[in-house]
């Protein structure tokens, strides 16, 4: 079996899925601490996205480490076609609450009375690091249909 660096089991796999936790735990926290972003629907679609982000990649986590400690590939591939499956939809999700909470952040900028700086700038913060949260979420998706016609 040929092992594709990145695929799920291998330490370039659990890299990224502790970077895609870490980009969208930061993402939710800039998010949500002491600003009200439940008034604009693209922040709320934000954290919610991040919220089922973080379980989704802290699970395939330990399926990487569990992998890596036994020194095992990962050969099941009806469960890495429902990961991979699993992965494109996040990666669709994530793109989508980023970009719709960095347009929101843009029309907002315009009138500092509804938005200050300050807020909207963790915003924009929340707003990039969902958009590294989704480029990670890709090529995770992508690593793991690599390895797939290998199977």
């Amino acid at each position: 079996m040929v092992e594709v660096p990145g695929s799920v089991g291998t330490s370039a796999s659990l890299s990224l899925r502790l970077g895609q936790t870490v980009l969208a735990f930061g993402a939710l926290l800039f998010m949500t601490i002491g600003v009200r972003f439940y008034q604009f629907t693209a922040f709320c679609y934000l954290v919610t996205i991040m919220s089922l982000a973080i379980p989704w990649n802290l699970t395939l986590a330990m399926v990487d480490m569990y992998c890596v400690l036994l020194k095992q590939p990962f050969q099941k591939p009806r469960i890495l076609l429902a990961i991979s499956i699993g992965d494109w939809v996040m990666s669709v999700l994530a793109l989508a609450s980023a970009s719709s909470t960095a347009s929101v952040v843009d029309i907002l900028r315009s009138d500092e009375s509804v938005c200050p700086p300050t807020i909207c700038n963790r915003y924009q913060f929340a707003a990039t690091l969902a958009f590294l949260t989704w480029f990670l979420s890709l090529s995770s998706s992508l690593f793991n249909l690599w390895l797939l016609p290998s199977l």
